[in-house]
């Protein structure tokens, strides 16, 4: 088996699956902050990542599309981590064409 079976291996795919939301817009801001800075996150953020992925579809789109913010503070820090990271130029070069 070359695939680790570590707890948080278990834990990486988890969040990449819930992270894979099938609205379009959602995979391309959840995905690659997954991938590219959740590592970096201090344990908190990590923690609000993992109990934003479990929100509705229809709630992360608002927030994510800037419509609405989440009411409670440390959602919606994660919320502008996430949208500040799909600007940021790091994430331009890994967006597909």
């Amino acid at each position: 088996m070359n695939e680790p079976s570590s707890p948080e291996a278990a834990q990486r795919k988890r969040l990449y699956w819930h992270s894979r939301r099938g609205m379009w817009e959602l995979d391309l801001l959840l995905v690659p902050f997954l991938e590219q800075r959740y590592d970096a996150l201090d344990p908190a953020d990590q923690a609000a990542f993992r109990e934003l992925i479990d929100e509705e579809d229809q709630d992360l789109f608002l927030w994510l599309m800037r419509r609405e913010l989440p009411q409670e503070p440390v959602r919606r820090r994660i919320v502008q981590m996430i949208i500040e990271h799909a600007e940021s130029a790091d994430s331009v070069s890994h967006r597909p064409v």
